[in-house]
């Protein structure tokens, strides 16, 4: 575990001597979970009714669109035809009723990008930001399912990236949720091999994948940022629709060590301060790096939708986003 600006600060696990909060979590996601998160899937959406407030995202409003509708035709107003539809402008210059025809548009690919590195196993309650990734992709996945749109994954560990190009199909949503599982399951505490996938490896992937018109959901910690990540971002929501979501443990907001508390990244272990200087330190460095990714994302206009470890996914979701109707 690193303490410094990066967030969360609490990565590989933490161990404290009568500290029953700084405890690793060690959950990992269980594929019979990810399944039974269908039935909580369907009255969920991923189109926010309202802008989402919060440390990270600021107040700007969303730019998430959803399918919409395309313009089909201009033609004679019928008997029974919404007069909502009516192109007064037409209507006028050809001194005539005219509506407007509309179709909904047939799908919109999804493509989640779902972070399970090492840096992601941690938690200090309920779940590791690991686990709580792959339940945000599941719930992602059969949403996207349910509402007949096809759905892929980009998922990343230390060593591999799976790539799962987006279908309409169950099996799809279930190999997806394999894949969660079996990344996830690689993750132990007190063993950190040295990571060779990067967190812009995996953007870099799908931009290849995302010409236009998809939504792609990022779901990590972003850790490991930098100016490319920054170059990816902004290619991938360019012409796409991109929704950041920060997994974060509250131990990287709010951290009170107990004397004789050890940090340790599977490899080595120092002291942990326990002064109130070091805690003050901790929160300024989570804040500054929360108002900077604040700032980059939103300067995209990308809506940031922060997920706690502590708290079921299903609820935070649907207190930022509301029931699908």
């Amino acid at each position: 575990m690193r303490f410094s600006s990066r967030w969360p600060s609490a990565e590989a696990g933490a161990h404290g001597k009568g500290s029953g909060a700084s405890r690793a979590a060690g959950v990992h996601a269980r594929l019979e979970d990810l399944l039974r998160l269908e039935f909580l899937a369907r009255d969920l959406t991923l189109l926010p009714r309202q802008p989402v407030h919060s440390l990270l995202n600021g107040r700007h409003s969303s730019r998430l669109r959803g399918r919409g509708l395309a313009f089909e035709e201009l033609r004679d107003y019928r008997p029974g035809d919404d007069l909502r539809s009516m192109d007064w402008r037409a209507t006028a210059r050809r001194r005539r009723p005219h509506v407007r025809v509309y179709t909904e548009e047939r799908d919109r690919p999804v493509l989640l990008v779902v972070d399970q590195r090492s840096t992601m196993f941690f938690g200090s309650a309920r779940a590791t930001k690991a686990t709580t990734a792959a339940e945000v992709a599941a719930l992602a996945a059969w949403r996207a399912l349910a509402v007949g749109d096809r759905v892929g994954a980009v998922i990343f560990g230390d060593e591999q990236i799976v790539e799962i190009r987006p279908h309409r199909s169950r099996e799809r949503v279930l190999r997806i949720c394999h894949e969660l599982e079996r990344l996830n399951a690689l993750l132990e505490a007190g063993a950190r091999p040295p990571s060779v996938t990067t967190l812009n490896d995996a953007l870099r992937l799908a931009a290849n994948l995302c010409w236009h018109d998809h939504l792609v959901v990022l779901v990590t910690d972003y850790e490991g940022d930098d100016d490319e990540t920054r170059l990816l971002a902004t290619r991938l929501a360019t012409h796409n629709d991109v929704l950041a979501v920060l997994v974060y443990d509250p131990l990287g907001i709010q951290f009170e060590p107990v004397p004789g508390m050890e940090a340790t990244d599977g490899a080595d272990r120092v002291a942990v301060p326990s002064d109130r200087n070091f805690r003050a330190r901790f929160r300024e460095a989570f804040i500054a790096r929360a108002q900077r990714l604040r700032a980059e994302l939103g300067a995209l206009r990308v809506p940031v939708l922060p997920i706690c470890t502590h708290d079921p996914v299903p609820d935070q979701l649907r207190a930022a986003f509301g029931r699908n109707s």
